[in-house]
């Protein structure tokens, strides 16, 4: 087993399943065609300018004054580098929406060393790693006007992934790798690609129709959903992945949008349940990221008495001829990094469906003290499941070669 600064803990040394990377500079450059490097994704420095987040996506221009920032270029598509992002190591009243440059940044952001040895400092002893730039399922590539172009950017970011990122970590760091949302058939091959190569995880969004695709209801994904159930690749949703965010108004804070925005896994989840999509393929396995776990005990609750009580005009048990909820604890996960309440209602939550995340370098993550945040929030349970929601379940979910 790897050594991780755990301090004599009770938590063992932890399997992160939900970080996140910022690409370095020349991901794109260093791969793509030549013909491609100019239009493809690349750096830029200019000055930053006045981001507006739209729908999940940042709308911005570079300024004209001020001091040069970090921006990603692609197609039509300018996009800078935020402290937001690359939070790890500042204080919270120095986060901001303002970029950054990479050297402004922790290298642990962006460099798989430096990640490494900010992990074993963190009490981390393996990471999985969602996309910064790409957007959480690589909705990103989706909206490219080139096609062609987005299918060799999808196919980078993996081999970058594979390659790179996770290939000289000794399995520290594991693979997490996108699709091209645009064709399910080119989707379902790439995870085919990967999995020949040891992958088993692949990003996808919550709510597919919000980004204008088929929904999961249409049969459309399910080239997909074999490809995934056969290879034994894990299908990982994140918060924000349907790009569509939940709120209330145009004139609600902030802090409206950031605290109701698991109500897109909350719709995703039941979704799925209802869908028939579990049903037909029972050896499919879900993962839901950074959306905390507290809601489920009550979903549950309340798809199993839509399932029966209003079965005669709701189609609830058309494509779902089992119990919701069987669905949930057989082929579903979820991610918490804070959540006393899930923890509280662990029993209804399910012990064995519960996974832990840091969120490094996100300011929301609890990096560097996950140590601690772990032991205040789940510290008290018995040992046998306090191992299962710091790596065992993680380490069953991705087979991944560590001690459970």
């Amino acid at each position: 087993m790897t050594v991780v600064e755990t301090g004599g803990s009770a938590i063992p040394g932890i399997v992160d399943v939900d970080a996140h990377v910022v690409e370095p500079a020349d991901l794109w450059t260093s791969r793509l065609p030549a013909k491609y490097r100019d239009v493809g994704p690349h750096i830029v420095y200019l000055p930053g300018g006045k981001p507006k987040l739209d729908g999940g996506m940042y709308v911005e221009e570079p300024g004209t004054e001020g001091p040069d920032v970090a921006w990603w270029f692609y197609e039509d598509h300018k996009y800078s580098i935020k402290r937001l992002i690359a939070a790890a190591g500042f204080p919270a009243d120095e986060i901001t929406m303002d970029g950054v440059t990479y050297e402004q940044m922790r290298r642990g952001c962006w460099d798989p060393a430096a990640r490494i040895a900010d992990n074993a400092a963190n009490g981390v002893e393996a990471q999985m790693c969602f996309p910064n730039y790409p957007r959480f399922a690589g909705q990103i590539f989706l909206r490219g006007a080139d096609k062609d172009l987005s299918l060799l950017c999808v196919r980078a970011y993996n081999d970058w992934m594979v390659e790179e990122w996770c290939g000289g970590s000794a399995g520290r760091l594991v693979p997490l790798c996108l699709v091209p949302l645009w064709d399910a058939e080119l989707a379902a091959e790439e995870v085919r690609r990967n999995a020949a190569r040891g992958v088993k995880a692949v990003a996808f969004s919550e709510i597919p129709a919000y980004l204008g695709l088929p929904s999961i209801h249409s049969g459309y994904w399910d080239p997909f959903f074999t490809a995934c159930a056969e290879t034994g690749t894990v299908v990982c949703m994140h918060i924000g992945s349907g790009t569509k965010t939940p709120n209330t108004s145009k004139d609600a804070p902030d802090a409206v949008a950031s605290t109701i925005i698991f109500g897109n896994s909350v719709a995703s989840l039941t979704d799925f349940l209802f869908s028939g999509v579990l049903h037909r393929f029972p050896t499919l396995r879900l993962m839901y990221a950074e959306c905390q776990i507290g809601w489920v005990p009550y979903l549950l609750e309340r798809v199993d008495d839509v399932w029966e009580t209003h079965k005669g005009w709701s189609n609830s048990q058309l494509n779902c001829p089992e119990l919701p909820s069987s669905y949930y604890f057989r082929q579903v996960s979820a991610c918490f990094f804070k959540d006393r309440v899930g923890i509280d209602l662990i029993e209804r939550v399910g012990v064995d469906n519960i996974l832990f995340e840091t969120d490094y370098p996100h300011q929301d993550g609890t990096w560097p003290a996950s140590i601690t945040a772990a032991e205040e929030q789940f510290g008290h349970l018995p040992p046998e499941q306090i191992r299962k929601i710091a790596r065992g379940n993680a380490i069953r979910l991705f087979e991944l070669p560590l001690e459970p």
